[in-house]
């Protein structure tokens, strides 16, 4: 299977609302309004919920409250809300995979981490509005899932917690392509926007300099969650996973790591509430 049938078959499975599919149409409609936003959002009572607690998160540090729909879209701005909307929507699309839930947890955790650290590092660059680099790492690597639902021997097979055989090596040798290739299939199938899948497609590229800074910080970021979460107890330095050359390219230290991991450490409780309530027991 190549990963365009996985998304064939997950196009039957997963499947993003009514709801999701009006406001992308309302976000590609320039003559929509705050208030049409607003409206369609309002109808989905626990879509409403989960922007305005993102919204009011520390993620955000909005110094008042955003107590309503069409605030949140004024204050965090429409390409903002509609990330939130569509974080939602995949937690939503991918709640009932039939898989263990101690998996699930973990993976969520893993997909939490990335994207606290793309926000930290986009951030610590100086980045306009590095918010919305947070999708890039919470949906990286939903090929994972897919795979997992479908062919859950290669998903076993794919696993490798070697620093010598790193999983997206391993994953392109079981199955011809990588779990992030695979999630960007999934996400241009489902019509987001190409800001949005094309890092994602590219994270595993060997010469970074040739890619979008979205693209390079994916890399790191992926990179340095896997040092913290997958190889979890094992003697790694940043160095086995990262070159000195790829973090130049960034302006990136070892001290603006190790102080992503702190944030990352800070923040994930309280997005782990918000979006996947069970993964925050763990902590």
């Amino acid at each position: 299977m190549t990963a365009d049938d996985y998304v064939q078959q997950a196009s039957e499975i997963f499947v993003f609302s009514d709801s999701f599919i009006r406001i992308r149409e309302l976000i590609d409609d320039e003559a929509s309004t705050i208030d049409d936003i607003s409206e369609v959002i309002l109808l989905d009572p626990a879509l409403a919920g989960t922007v305005l607690k993102l919204a009011n998160s520390p993620f955000f540090s909005y110094p008042g409250k955003i107590d309503t729909i069409s605030k949140a879209v004024l204050v965090l701005g429409i390409t903002e809300v509609y990330n939130l909307v569509i974080v939602f929507f995949t937690t939503e699309a991918f709640k009932n995979i039939d898989a263990n839930q101690d998996y699930l947890e973990d993976f969520w955790i893993k997909s939490i981490d990335c994207a606290l650290l793309m926000k930290f590092l986009g951030t610590s660059l100086g980045i306009a509005h590095a918010e919305r680099l947070f999708i890039l790492g919470l949906l990286h690597n939903l090929g994972e899932l897919l795979v997992h639902q479908m062919t859950a021997d290669k998903h076993s097979a794919c696993e490798s917690q070697d620093i010598n055989l790193l999983p997206w090596i391993k994953q392109h040798k079981v199955l011809g392509f990588t779990y992030g290739e695979c999630s960007a299939a999934l996400l241009k199938e489902w019509q987001l926007p190409y800001s949005i899948f094309a890092p994602i497609r590219d994270q595993d590229v060997d010469d970074l300099s040739q890619y979008s800074t979205e693209t390079q910080l994916l890399y790191v970021a992926k990179r340095v969650m896997s040092k913290n979460q997958l190889f979890k107890g094992q003697s790694i330095d940043y160095s086995d996973l990262l070159t000195k050359e790829q973090l130049e390219l960034l302006c990136i230290d070892k001290k603006i790591l190790e102080n992503a991991v702190d944030y990352c450490a800070l923040e994930r409780l309280s997005l782990l509430m918000i979006l996947n309530p069970s993964a925050a027991m763990l902590y």
